[in-house]
């Protein structure tokens, strides 16, 4: 049987690899000429010509790869339909995604359901209304979904080096060395459709290696499945592709370099795609809120925002640290921020440096913000969701 994978990373020169180009944003002057309607709560503005673009950069980038828009990034039917016009297939996590993406007439053959773990409800749902492929990443999942829609497809999720990731994604899902060949064999022993292969490099990916050992990883499954019988034709190259914010960021184009060299020895009969999410939106979109008060308590200084953890900021809980801009100009001091609800683990940041002549009533800009702000968003303690605008 042939070998299964080894890792190899190299070094690379950040020279090489880092890029300080000017991404896509959306011009600010578009959200001072929504402000000129008044301000009731939150709201995010997004720029449907800057998905459109970010779609063709992609696309042109790494001509072989179709993206798979990651519904969940940002659901927005407006953001769906401009995806829609510009050709791009879909992944879902739900069937409330599927549901949405089938009245938006997205045929069912052009969506995948790359959840590794699925109730057996929700997949004898997708499989009702014609979703054909599914993720999986245990030998549990491949035989409830063999036993409730025998003629799916399945591809594969491997666990692959997240190193230069902002976000590690390997643990919650991922096959392990340990686990491929037993799953390949009940597959072939089913005679199950498992026809392809996935990872995923870890969000806001810095390191385009991690692609490459990802993709070497994939071909040594392929090598192991045509070994068992079985027939593999899909390649899903995940998403984790950077946009800017405040760090230095390879491009498209440089991990195209590493994707294209990678995929150029696989067989017209591999379909190749990727999931990309928060590249094809984040850039479009700022995120506008408002100071709600400030405090000072023990000499430190604290601001208060109407939107926080529970209203679109969780990210910047996690560490994503956005491009923050106000109409004020005075001197820089650290401020501690907070969102508006009465839970002490809503706060944002500390020691962030914004001016220290910001009072109540002033506007927030966070920028490059069309991805997991608005689809995270709850109303918690009774605030209210922000609202989405497209132009």
């Amino acid at each position: 049987m042939p070998t299964l994978f080894s890792a190899r990373q190299e070094q690379v020169n950040p020279s090489d690899v880092f890029d300080t180009h000017p991404e896509s944003s959306l011009d600010l002057a578009y959200v001072r000429e929504a402000l000129k309607n008044g301000y009731d709560k939150p709201f995010l503005l997004i720029d449907s010509s800057i998905i459109r673009h970010k779609t063709r950069r992609f696309k042109a980038a790494m001509p072989r790869v179709r993206p798979h828009y990651a519904a969940k990034a940002n659901p927005d039917p407006r953001v769906l339909k401009t995806l829609i016009e510009e050709k791009s297939g879909f992944e879902i996590a739900s069937t409330v995604e599927l549901d949405l993406l089938l009245n938006l007439g997205v045929p069912a053959s052009e969506i995948y359901y790359s959840n590794p773990i699925k109730s057996s409800a929700y997949i004898k749902y997708a499989a009702a209304k014609g979703v054909e492929w599914y993720a999986i990443d245990s030998i549990e999942e491949l035989r409830k979904i063999i036993n409730i829609a025998p003629n799916a497809k399945m591809y594969l999720r491997i666990d692959t080096p997240n190193i230069g990731s902002d976000w590690p994604l390997a643990g919650k899902f991922g096959t392990h060395l340990a686990d491929i060949r037993e799953i390949i064999h009940e597959a072939a022993r089913l005679k199950a459709d498992l026809a392809g292969v996935t990872f995923h490099v870890g969000s806001q990916c810095r390191n385009p290696q991690n692609w490459r050992v990802g993709i070497e990883r994939a071909k040594k499954v392929f090598e192991n499945m045509r070994h068992e019988g079985l027939h593999p034709r899909l390649l899903n190259i995940g998403g984790g592709f950077p946009v800017r914010h405040t760090k230095p960021i390879p491009s498209i184009e440089v991990i195209a370099k590493v994707v294209n060299a990678e995929i150029a020895d696989l067989p017209d009969e591999i379909r190749i795609m990727a999931e990309p999410g928060r590249y094809l939106v984040s850039d479009s979109a700022c995120f506008v809120c408002q100071v709600v008060g400030t405090a000072t308590r023990n000499d430190k200084r604290w601001m208060y925002w109407d939107a926080g953890m529970f209203g679109g900021m969780i990210e910047i809980t996690e560490g994503l640290h956005y491009e923050i801009l106000t109409d004020r100009s005075g001197n820089n001091v650290p401020w501690s921020i907070a969102g508006p609800t009465c839970d002490s683990v809503d706060i944002l940041m500390q020691d962030e440096m914004l001016p220290q002549n910001i009072q109540e009533g002033d506007f927030i800009y966070i920028l490059n913000a069309g991805a997991y702000t608005t689809a995270y968003a709850s109303n918690f303690n009774g605030f209210p969701l922000p609202d989405v605008m497209v132009i």
